[in-house]
């Protein structure tokens, strides 16, 4: 049981309850603390005039709201923006949108009832997913569709997704015997105004992104056995006359990774022996910088992922609606918390870092199918008959159409504002898209990455270097292998490529610190 309350929520525990469906409960302090700000928001609003509590919303607040129409103008707000378009998000980042809705409505600075963050943690809880669409939001009021698609299912309207199966929110409260949340003074305005969805989408894709860097360390790792490479481009001595952190941390996992490989070669034993004297060198001197350089290239991705996670977690710990009740100096104060740029900003820089990440991976693909690089595989890795089989080709081709999109979609949405709501809001984050377009960016790295390690695997079984591996690699190997057995005949190779990413996407390898 995970409990939330206004003590940070960390990045760990978002991964519990996110993959390990670790329950929720909200504490009791936290519970009173809600009410306090609560009851006094209630009070605090008679006689005066606060925006989305006795005002209309947006361009519209110069609108007083009768005070018979207080409740209706909030269930009126979260009806009329239930507007969004688009697939569905998938149920594990809408998850991630309703415990970080919670967590900022915990924290007590909302004047939300208590009601409506227990019937959230009961959700969470059951499963019981709201259906949110993709498109909608601009990132500015913070995600006002998407999670007026949430405040649609916790008043009793809209549709869920329960074990795959999209249903009519009223028939699955009725079949769990929960109550619809009934609006008591802002709820309305409380559940859509803030940040979540942008923010769950983004600790979704940060948890990918930490995962999806130790699959490409090991990788870079496994080829740089293949090739029998020198290990002073990953060493302590080499890499520490650089400052950047991330590419010690990444050396560092590299020499933990190959401490115990028979593959991996001391350039002082061959080419510092004194005994060279041929004019032209069988051996490389240098491996290509796709295989040498993977410090100073994941480095600043391992950098990139460090700070999203440390924006993300700031974000999803923070109190991001608007206005803000403040039961300590008594009053209300009114802003812009909801502005979504923090996280639109790492979204583009998380892209573009993963983005950089499969272009290593496509480079490496690509050394491991030409045979006129690698000098010690066939082309395209072929196992089976050179002419008659094709090996791996038609993967290559998957692996660079995939790099390109990540590319194209690695162009900032950070800098795409576009004034909308009568220009009210006539400048935005676009944080969501950012979220969106990083998520698609990190799938498609996923997929680049399964076109990689079978090959690897496939290069391993050819040149019989199982047993020289190291323990790690090694490992790596076999339960690769347990998915996809070794092959030389030609086959659809699209189904074991979905098998080897659900394998990568679902494991969390802690070759980095």
């Amino acid at each position: 049981m995970i409990t939330i309350s206004t003590e940070q929520l960390s990045l760990g525990e978002y991964q519990h309850i996110l993959f390990e469906n670790n329950k929720i409960s909200i504490s009791e302090n936290t519970l009173q603390e809600v009410e306090k700000c609560f009851l006094f928001l209630k009070e605090f609003s008679v006689n005066k005039v606060i925006y989305g509590v006795n005002t209309g919303l947006g361009p519209m607040a110069q609108y007083r709201i009768d005070n018979e129409d207080l409740i209706k103008l909030q269930y009126n707000l979260i009806r009329s923006h239930a507007a969004g378009s688009g697939k569905p998000l998938s149920p594990v980042y809408v998850k991630a949108a309703m415990i970080s809705r919670l967590k900022s409505l915990s924290l007590g600075y909302s004047g939300i009832h208590t009601d409506a963050i227990k019937l959230l943690a009961t959700l969470i809880n059951k499963d019981i997913i709201p259906n949110i669409p993709e498109h909608g939001g601009v990132g500015a009021s913070g995600d006002l569709v998407q999670l007026s698609h949430l405040a649609l299912v916790l008043i009793g309207e809209g549709e869920v997704m329960v074990n795959g199966k999209r249903q009519p929110t009223a028939l699955v409260f009725e079949e769990n015997n929960i109550e619809p949340l009934k609006v008591h003074l802002r709820e309305g305005l409380g559940l859509i105004n803030g940040t979540s969805v942008m923010s769950g989408i983004g600790i979704v894709n940060t948890i990918y992104s930490k995962r999806l860097i130790n699959w490409s360390v090991l990788a870079s790792s496994m080829i740089n056995e293949i090739v029998q490479s020198f290990d002073d481009h990953f060493s302590l001595e080499l890499n520490s006359t650089k400052k950047h952190k991330g590419q010690q941390v990444i050396a560092n996992a590299m020499r933990k990774t190959l401490a115990d490989s028979k593959l991996i070669e001391k350039r002082g034993d061959h080419l510092y022996n004194g005994k060279i004297e041929e004019k032209i060198f069988k051996q490389k001197i240098q491996e290509y910088y796709s295989l040498r350089c993977v410090p100073q290239i994941l480095g600043p991705v391992c950098d990139a992922i460090a700070n999203v996670e440390h924006v993300l977690v700031d974000e999803l710990n923070s109190v991001n609606d608007n206005p803000i009740v403040d039961i300590k100096t008594k009053t209300v104060y009114h802003g812009g918390n909801f502005h979504g740029d923090y996280v639109s900003f790492e979204m583009d820089k998380l892209k573009i870092a993963i983005t950089k990440l499969s272009m290593l991976a496509e480079r490496q693909v690509n050394f491991m199918m030409n045979h006129k690089l690698n000098e010690i595989l066939p082309p395209f890795v072929n196992l089976g008959t050179l002419g008659l089989n094709l090996g791996l080709q038609g993967t290559q081709f998957t692996a660079t159409s995939t790099v390109a999109e990540n590319q194209t979609l690695s162009n900032p949405m950070y800098i795409h504002s576009i004034p909308n709501n009568n220009d009210n809001q006539d400048i935005v984050s676009m944080g969501t898209n950012a979220a969106l377009m990083a998520k698609l960016v990190i799938q498609n790295a996923f997929e680049v990455l399964a076109i990689e390690y079978l090959a690897i695997i496939q290069a391993i079984d050819y040149l019989a270097y199982e047993d020289k591996l190291a323990s790690t690699t090694k490992k790596l190997y076999r339960e690769l292998r347990n998915i996809v057995p070794v092959f030389s005949e030609d086959a659809p190779r699209y189904t074991d490529l979905e098998k080897i990413k659900e394998y990568l996407l679902a494991s969390t390898p802690k070759i980095i610190d």
